[in-house]
């Protein structure tokens, strides 16, 4: 249930936390909070698996993709999985400890978003925003971790997560497409419908937009615009991947995305880097 085998989402919420403790530890963040965000990522990210399960125990088994999940298929016990939830939940809670009193207070919004999360696709067509905020709110974690504060331009960081949380996740989701209209879970894939390619495209651009404006706020430099426009190349990379809409293509441009969320980092940890190399 925890995914180990899959470390993709993990991958996935990891690059904005970088990102975030880069930015706000002007390249040089305390080594003791980058273990402690890695580990805090592995372990929620965990528990967000864990309880995602729990959500969709009685619908997987109609699903391709998730029938064989432990749950759905029965070798799991669902007061087995809130537990498990629980367990990797309160061990996030002491690394979270080891930090101060702000990023404690942002933490229980972690956990109470990593639980509201798998249930918001019977309610409502975006779902993905509510991932995007669950994967991003270790974004003003990082910053209150690392500063004492979460500065307004963390928000935009924040917001450009979200964007391209719909983003991929929508490509995740055209995976599913079929299954989910024949049992009625609703996602932006299923909203989106036939303009799926376009609106991913406009939150790509959007995503792009917004990590510009970071850059801008932040004074970054050229290689975090230069690792922004190679971000924008990969993302047409994956329009050209979804362009049939065929499930294998769809899965592969979402799996693609790790790369683009290194690429960023790698902007970020060598803007900072430069001036070091210049002066020697």
């Amino acid at each position: 249930m925890m995914r180990l085998d899959r470390p993709i989402g993990t991958l996935l919420l990891l690059w904005p936390t970088l990102w975030a403790l880069w930015l706000a530890g002007d390249g040089h963040p305390d080594g003791q909070l980058v273990l402690v965000f890695m580990l805090g990522v592995f372990l929620m990210r965990s528990a967000g698996c864990v309880i995602n399960d729990y959500a969709d125990r009685n619908i997987d088994g109609f699903v391709e993709r998730t029938r064989s999940r432990p749950l759905a298929a029965g070798e799991v016990r669902p007061i087995e999985a809130l537990l498990l939830f629980a367990f990797l939940s309160f061990v996030s809670f002491l690394l979270v400890l080891m930090t101060n009193q702000l990023t404690v207070e942002l933490a229980c919004v972690a956990v109470a978003l990593a639980a509201l999360y798998p249930f918001m696709k019977r309610y409502t067509y975006w779902p993905q925003v509510f991932l995007g905020a669950a994967f991003g709110w270790a974004i003003p974690m990082a910053f209150a971790a690392q500063t004492g504060h979460v500065p307004a331009a963390s928000w935009l960081l924040f917001l450009a997560n979200i964007c391209w949380v719909v983003v991929y996740d929508t490509m995740y989701a055209m995976v599913d497409r079929d299954d989910d209209l024949k049992i009625g879970v609703k996602s932006t894939a299923v909203l989106f419908g036939a303009l799926d390619r376009h609106m991913i495209g406009l939150f790509q651009l959007f995503f792009v937009l917004l990590m510009a404006a970071v850059g801008v706020s932040f004074s970054a430099g050229l290689f975090f615009y230069a690792a922004l426009l190679l971000a924008a190349l990969l993302s047409l990379y994956h329009q050209s991947l979804i362009f049939g809409r065929e499930r294998d293509h769809c899965f592969k441009a979402f799996l693609h995305n790790n790369y683009l969320g290194a690429v960023i980092f790698g902007g970020i940890v060598i803007d900072h880097m430069h001036p070091f190399f210049l002066q020697g």
